[in-house]
């Protein structure tokens, strides 16, 4: 350890049962970290105590009242009844601690450590760091009674851990100088750690966003899903055609979770019910046991850290020894193999019959393990079981977990004798559902047949659910179960207090459209929590040029005060804050440019416009639409080369589900025409196309803080929020897009000036279907489009298989459900705006400058914020 500056000694204040002592300081330290500063010690108590282990050295961490970007490492040493404070730069003690961690932990010494070597000692040096703050997080926790908030999502999108946690726990300077001073590449050690795939997209990110803002603000909050060894799957194209292979994440030792194998429950399916009075019990023919895997969340500063746990499916039996000895060698090892299913794959194709066994059992797996290991803990806290409500809020994400409503009435009513009536009234009073989508295949329907089969006892608790529902609303026209399916919608809906939308226009649609019948008879029971993202992530860690321009501008308390940007408007008219911001924008397109150029011998020009539109493949958001105007822009350029056009690089990312033929066939037709397109050396200098393979979240962060133009395309009425399209406004990108989801309130915020506004209203979508062939009358109008149309039916892409593409001209042609021809026209005026605008590098870096200026709002901490208050009745423990 280096020399320490001795800064000041303490008195003891009182010991405590746990062993540990307890100081009070009596006056200010006067810490030496380049200037003079006062710390700030993040306490778990109050202000102005701190723990250290009795007659031993501690490290403690104190923010630098003065900078407080840095950290100083205060060193504790307890004497008898005095204590000697001392303090070093930070990044001496990240230094010697990750070298600590390299030779104990991982084995290796600094010569002969490798990449992942140096990630992993950095993990745990930093994970050390978290743990405290999680332990002191969940003390308090238990010493104030407080509610706690249980988040259940199928999906959890949290990237790479490493640096998120870094700049939360403010030690990117620590971490940078610390690897100077070794020889170590610090990039490459973060760029080392994959992104663990327990996601797809929005869903998922924005599960994940919801636990650090969590985390940030100080509710208590655990989120719950799945372990998922392969998560959806990874991503490569041959011959243009998307290409599935399992996400081999967790071959690297994943730093971040904590086995828990006393967490662990039984759970079951199938079988029979059997009846024991007024209860029934449920008698499962097959089981697995859930075991859990925690992962600690810390919010910014680290004041706060909640937990992320996720279940892996074992074999109660996993190993038929009987078998084995018999020869029979996967017959013995088939239990295990069968129950890890369950967890092995996120969204299996389930245009099978055991494909949507198989979805259920995952649905079902997660929430009993969660609704179990949530009464556990209630129980070893209260001891009455009508405190729930009071104590515990668990919001569903989606209708993944909506089975959590008679499971949770099942434990209540089979297993601590409520009755049925009260048990319904006590899980909807601790349950809230977000409804995340219109579209009628997302709202999941199971047949009565697969829920019964698989789910018995829930199967009949649902018909009483519905019952007595009916009973209490006897005009109501929907229900749970119709036409020999149970809606899943519906039941969240009967078994939650509150139903939330995530944005404006998405909440009074479902009003409207999906829940218009139970909406008329629960007025109050709909409510908008418009959706948002962590500032943390997507501004100040994946942009760093841009925050670094904002926090000189304005400070940086904008990182937890997302509105604060709105004084950045103010400097637009300052010359240098916009030579700065279009800089940073600059400096991030050359950045992505070389990693294309190096990654996947890509060209491309950083002046030309970045056009991106990266999100699940889907008709409905509409990546069909834009490649279409990718191709009518190539013809119209090769008719006229000299016209003055503005170079353009449309990117493509995005993932199509396994089963879903028609989006892989639109990403096939995307890299066919990316292929024709970039080897034309007429339109090449104006106009690239490119899709990039496997995105995912550490793709995002390179791609939105260099894009230009950002894609929000879909059909207007069909999506529900979005939050990419909030990641590229707050990035300086300006939108092009539909009055659809989050993108009508990103355009009133930002102004109508600034937003590049086509396309149809939803209720002119509703009416445009009602007119015959709509269609055909928009191609037969528009000759940009009927030649578009006719390069792909004719084979310009696919000259060997003229015919590759003849299902998609003819949905066009005909149904064209989504609208795409209708919106083209619209389209191709508002692109060509865009083209105009940026002509104008001063006036669109103005408005670049703009989006970001205004759009706080769109910040998850908000978002948050109004599901504590509106939904949640959940308060805050931050110190």
């Amino acid at each position: 350890m280096p020399d320490l500056q001795i800064l000041r000694t303490a008195k003891v204040q009182n010991n405590d049962w746990s062993g540990r002592t307890r100081f009070r300081l009596i006056d200010d330290i006067g810490v030496r970290c380049g200037d003079s500063c006062n710390p700030y010690f993040p306490d778990r108590y109050s202000a102005d105590t701190f723990l250290a282990r009795r007659n031993h050295t501690d490290l403690l961490l104190a923010f630098c009242g003065q900078f407080p970007d840095k950290v100083c490492g205060i060193y504790v040493t307890a004497n008898n009844r005095n204590i000697m404070l001392r303090a070093q730069m930070p990044h001496i003690g990240l230094r010697e601690d990750i070298l600590r961690q390299l030779a104990y932990v991982v084995g290796k010494d600094p010569e002969h450590a490798t990449l992942y070597d140096w990630r992993i000692a950095l993990s745990h040096a930093v994970r050390e760091r978290i743990v405290d703050r999680w332990f002191a997080s969940t003390r308090r926790t238990y010493e104030e009674g407080a509610k706690r908030v249980y988040y259940l999502s199928m999906e959890f999108l949290i990237g790479r851990l490493l640096e998120d946690a870094i700049t939360n726990l403010r030690l990117d300077e620590a971490a940078e100088l610390a690897f100077r001073e070794l020889g170590i590449d610090y990039a490459a050690v973060l760029l080392d750690e994959p992104d663990a795939a327990l996601g797809n997209g929005g869903l998922g990110r924005l599960a994940a966003c919801f636990l650090e803002s969590l985390s940030t603000i100080g509710c208590p909050a655990y989120g719950y899903g799945i372990r998922y060894e392969h998560g959806l799957f990874r991503q490569s194209f041959e011959d243009g055609r998307q290409v599935e292979a399992p996400e081999t994440w967790l071959l690297q030792h994943h730093v971040w979770e904590f086995e828990r194998p006393e967490a662990m429950f039984q759970i079951g399916f199938g079988g029979e019910v059997r009846e024991a009075g007024a209860r029934a019990v449920w008698e499962p023919t097959e089981a697995v046991f859930a075991e859990a895997y925690d992962t600690p969340i810390v919010g910014w500063q680290g004041r706060w850290a909640n937990t992320l746990r996720l279940w892996s499916a074992r074999a109660v039996d996993p190993f038929d020894l009987e078998r084995f000895n018999l020869g029979d060698y996967v017959a013995a090892a088939a239990p295990e193999a069968l129950a890890r299913t369950i967890s092995r794959v996120l969204y299996p194709d389930d245009t099978t019959e055991p494909g949507k066994e198989l979805r259920l059992k995952q649905e079902f797996f997660f929430t009993a393990a969660s609704l179990r290991d949530i009464l556990r803990r209630f129980d070893s806290e209260y001891d009455d079981i009508r405190k729930l409500p009071a104590k515990v809020a668990i919001q569903l994400n989606d209708t993944h977990p909506a089975i959590a409503g008679p499971e949770l009435v099942r434990l209540l009513h089979d297993e601590r004798g409520l009755e049925f009536d009260e048990a319904v009234a006590l899980a909807r009073g601790t349950l809230s559902y977000t409804n995340h989508t219109l579209l009628p295949e997302a709202l999941e329907k199971w047949s009565e047949g697969l829920m019964g089969r698989l789910l018995p006892r829930h199967m009949t608790l649902i018909e009483r659910i519905d019952a007595l529902h009916a009973r209490e609303n006897p005009t109501r026209k929907a229900a749970a179960r119709a036409n020999g399916q149970v809606n899943m919608g519906e039941l969240s809906f009967v078994m939650a207090h509150k139903v939330n939308g995530v944005s404006a226009l998405h909440t009074e649609l479902m009003k409207a459209t999906v829940f218009e019948d139970l909406h008329q008879l629960h007025p109050d029971r709909i409510v908008n929590q418009t959706n948002g993202v962590t500032p943390r992530r997507w501004l100040l860690s994946c942009n760093p040029r841009l925050s670094a321009l904002v926090t000189e501008a304005i400070g940086e308390d904008w990182v937890d005060d997302l509105e604060q940007l709105a004084r950045l408007e103010p400097r637009l008219s300052d010359a240098g804050f916009v030579e700065g911001f279009a800089a940073a924008k600059r400096a991030n397109k050359v950045d992505l440019s070389n990693w294309m150029a190096q990654g996947h011998d890509l060209l491309v020009d950083p002046e030309a416009m970045f056009d991106v539109q990266i999100k699940r493949i889907h008709e409905y958001k509409r990546q069909h639409l834009n490649i279409l105007e990718a191709i009518a822009l190539w013809q119209e350029i090769r008719a006229n080369p000299d016209a003055g056009w503005a170079p353009r690089v449309k990117i493509f990312g995005g993932k199509a589900a396994p089963g879903y033929v028609f989006a892989k066939k639109i990403i096939r037709l995307i890299n066919d025409v990316a292929r024709v397109v970039n080897a034309d050396p007429v339109t090449s200098p104006h106009l690239k196309v490119v899709f990039l393979p496997n995105y995912n979240v550490s793709l995002a962060e390179r791609l939105i803080p260099a894009a230009d133009l950002s894609e929000q395309i879909s059909t207007a009425g069909k999506e529900a929020s979005g939050t990419g399209n909030m990641k590229f406004a707050l990035n300086g990108a300006l939108t092009i897009g539909t009055l659809d989801g989050a993108n009508v309130e990103i355009r009133e915020r930002v102004g109508e000036e600034n937003f590049f506004l086509f396309g149809m209203t939803a209720d002119e979508v509703v009416n445009r279907r009602d007119i015959a062939n709509h269609a055909a009358k928009a191609i037969a109008a528009d000759t940009r489009l009927e030649l578009a149309l006719k390069a792909i039916r004719e084979g310009a892409f696919s000259p060997k298989e003229r015919d590759r593409y003849r299902d998609i001209t003819d949905n066009l042609a005909g149904p064209d459900y989504f609208l795409v021809c209708s919106d083209f026209a619209d389209y191709w005026r508002a692109q060509r705006e865009a083209d105009a605008a940026y002509r104008d590098s001063a006036a669109w870096t103005r408005k670049a400058a703009l989006n970001t200026a205004r759009s706080g709002w769109f910040s998850s901490d908000r978002t948050i914020r109004g599901y504590m208050g509106e939904i949640w009745n959940a308060g805050s423990l931050n110190p």
